[in-house]
């Protein structure tokens, strides 16, 4: 079995853009992270993902979390 590894820190440059939301900077994926996450979240319903886009649902979900957590951060600041 050959195992697939992609970093979070990947998609950062290309995948997360930084927004004004009700005067806060928040982090959010851009629109084609975005739906790139969507579409793996599809595909791994129907159980449809080889094990490449398994490790890019990973990174993304890992990288989702962990902005999650910092926006939260932010906006307990405010």
């Amino acid at each position: 079995m050959i195992q697939v590894t992609i970093s979070p820190q990947s998609l950062l440059e290309t995948g997360i853009t930084v927004e004004t939301v009700d005067n806060l900077r928040l982090f959010k994926f851009t629109d084609e992270l975005q739906s790139r996450l969507e579409t793996l979240l599809e595909k791994n319903k129907l159980g449809a993902l080889p094990p490449q886009e398994e490790a890019e649902l990973t990174a993304i979900t890992e990288l989702d979390r962990l902005f999650t957590y910092l926006n939260s951060l932010l906006v307990a600041q405010q």
